[in-house]
């Protein structure tokens, strides 16, 4: 396989999206599907540019493209919403915005993160509860990818081309990076790394908020027992108190030491790193003054060992943190 086209050197491979405000419904008329999906392959003719998969749902579109060096997402996505939200507003009547956004961009820097949203891409139309089989759904690339279905304008080659093989055996890796359906777990981590839908919790200023939260921040959510920010931190927590060897009932909400407030200032300060929530949310989940906790984290962060804590990469924490909480999950299940 060529990875050039994955470091930047001949371009790069970008998932693009739009998610559709509530009321509208792109499948509506399935004469409007297919012009939209015809409007993102032409969107994609231009020099430099392949499209590699497409995917249109009712209140989603995804496409994944090819795009030569210096140029943006941004140049795609203007050509395409500006389109499609003139016909959908004249296909429905309604006023307002048609987009959630303008558009959600975010570069694929390697093939195992080509797959993870292939995959995902693959069975959407299975999560979303549209069908019962990722191959029995007419408004996406995966049946002229697989053989089923005539090409039409739609190129296969680019894709299979990056992939670096010969037709029947890009199949057979297409056909295996999308046998495993997704779990709920890793749909809702997907959907809250996509911004498809917010995190929720109780913390904000007047209890309830959302918030949309990236990467491990993300993964922590799914993976609480109430998918919430509020289960994030529940979960963070136990990752600080295992850290600093806070056991048999010490826990950090309780602790009144100086240990209970090095722990909760560093669960702060990798609350914020992460973008699960700000340290005003994390206060009240402590139910401390934030001024308070503000300077405990300040105080933290210019020490050796807050420092060295904060360097471990998020991924790791989140990891660990995750591995901690399923174990005394399945303890307390036996």
């Amino acid at each position: 396989m060529d990875q050039s086209i994955f470091n930047g050197e001949r371009g790069r491979v970008w998932h693009v999206s739009w998610q559709l405000t509530l009321g509208r419904d792109l499948l509506r008329w399935p004469s409007l599907a297919d012009r939209i999906v015809g409007r993102l392959i032409s969107a994609n003719d231009g020099e430099g540019r392949a499209l590699l998969f497409y995917l249109v749902l009712p209140r989603e579109i995804h496409v994944i493209s090819r795009m030569r060096p210096g140029d943006p997402p941004s140049s795609l996505a203007a050509g395409v919403a500006n389109v499609i939200g003139k016909w959908v507003r004249q296909a429905d009547g309604l006023l307002g915005p048609v987009f959630v956004a303008s558009f959600r961009s975010e570069a694929i820097g390697d093939l195992e993160s080509l797959c993870r949203d292939f995959r995902m891409l693959a069975w959407r139309p299975v999560s979303t509860g549209l069908r019962d089989g990722p191959t029995n759904y007419a408004f996406s690339a995966l049946r002229i990818l697989l053989g089923l279905n005539l090409p039409g304008r739609f190129r296969t080659g680019p894709l299979f081309d990056l992939l670096g093989s010969k037709v029947p055996q890009d199949r057979a890796l297409i056909r295996r990076v999308m046998a495993e359906p997704p779990t709920e777990l890793d749909v809702l981590q997907w959907e809250l790394a996509k911004d498809l839908v917010p995190a929720r919790g109780t913390l904000g200023p007047d209890g309830m908020m959302t918030r949309y939260v990236q990467g491990p921040a993300a993964a922590l959510v799914a993976a609480s027992k109430d998918k919430s920010i509020d289960g994030a931190l529940r979960i963070l927590v136990r990752w600080v108190e295992v850290k600093l060897g806070l056991q048999g009932g010490h826990g950090l909400s309780s602790n009144g030491g100086p240990e209970g407030a090095r722990g909760r200032a560093l669960v702060g300060g990798l609350a914020l790193k992460l973008g699960l929530c700000s340290a005003s949310s994390v206060s009240r989940y402590f139910g401390r003054a934030k001024a308070t906790l503000s300077e405990q984290m300040a105080a933290s962060s210019a020490r050796a060992a807050g420092q060295a804590i904060l360097a471990i990469p998020m991924e790791q924490i989140v990891r660990e943190a995750i591995a901690i909480a399923l174990h005394a999950r399945d303890a307390g299940a036996g």
